[in-house]
């Protein structure tokens, strides 16, 4: 099983629950590809949207809070599917539907 963190760069919008993120690298939600740039994540209960220009990308999510804060977003590939993103500055995860991110061992393990 292939996966891989990637940190991103994260700017809390002014809205509860809204984000600004910034993919390094590509990857998959719910069946549409995203590539590389900035990303307007919106997190409305157990839905994720994300933005890019007019392309619009939602996908069910799990959020869980973490014990502790993250220092910075992270995000967890796994197949090249985005399994899961933890968001810096918060104790919140969101772990995408449909991905083998609970199955997959951590990195370095």
């Amino acid at each position: 099983m292939l996966f891989a963190f990637a940190t991103v760069g994260l700017m809390v919008a002014s809205a509860a629950g809204s984000y600004q993120v910034t993919l390094y690298a590509p990857g998959v939600v719910n069946g549409s590809e995203l590539k590389a740039g900035e990303y307007k994540l919106q997190v409305e209960g157990d839905k994720a949207i994300l933005r890019q220009g007019k392309v619009k990308t939602e996908a069910n999510v799990k959020v869980e809070d973490l014990d502790k804060k993250v220092s910075s977003t992270t995000v967890k590939y796994v197949n090249g599917q985005i399994a899961e993103i933890r968001l810096g500055g918060t104790k919140t995860k969101l772990v995408f539907a449909g991905t083998p991110s609970e199955q997959a061992a951590p990195v370095g393990n």
